[in-house]
């Protein structure tokens, strides 16, 4: 059976975001167990206009290349880690027009959030954003809550607790074990 494939999502796209050293510093640790092949897809560089689709994604006659592409990369993932900020007590508008684009490829497929903010750590993005993917019949796999202000990011690196640290390792322990059995549900 093929290593299962998780694909790391960083959901900011503003300039100057800790998004990006977060989904890194994930990536790194999921990739440095050896039990997942890693993907890391910035939404800022997928560049994903706003939903421009004529027809429902749940056709998947997809009109653009870019939604095309996009299709390509969620369809290849086992798994999904969802690295997101909080933003007005929700996840951010990149990451919703992201799932929005696609239907099939989000289905029956384990996921993480991988949230970040003040004191909050983005733990009302994660609540609002696992109700949006379960609704696209995905299984949550658990959280990563980062406090920035625990956390430092130096040099555009995250320094993470040994609480952050411990919460990664349960999170890509159940996605190692629930992205193979999805897989054979998907097939």
């Amino acid at each position: 059976m093929p290593t299962p494939r998780l694909l790391v999502v960083v959901g900011s796209t503003r300039p100057g975001r800790a998004g990006l050293a977060v989904a890194q510093w994930f990536r790194d640790v999921a990739y440095a167990r050896g039990d997942l092949e890693v993907e890391l897809a910035d939404l800022a560089e997928v560049a994903l206009p706003l939903l421009d689709e004529p027809r429902q994604a749940v056709e998947r006659r997809y009109a653009h290349d870019h939604t095309r592409r996009w299709s390509e990369v969620v369809g290849r993932a086992d798994a999904v880690a969802f690295v997101t900020p909080e933003y007005n007590h929700s996840y951010n508008a990149a990451t919703k027009n992201a799932i929005d684009y696609l239907y099939h490829e989000w289905r029956l497929k384990p996921f993480a959030v991988v949230s970040y903010g003040g004191q909050s750590r983005g733990l009302r993005a994660s609540v609002a954003l696992r109700t949006v993917l379960t609704g696209l019949a995905m299984t949550p796999a658990g959280d990563v809550a980062v406090s920035l202000a625990e956390c430092p990011i130096v040099d555009g690196v995250l320094e993470p607790t040994e609480a952050v640290a411990a919460a990664a390792t349960r999170v890509l322990d159940q996605l190692s074990v629930l992205a193979p059995l999805h897989r054979e549900l998907r097939d």
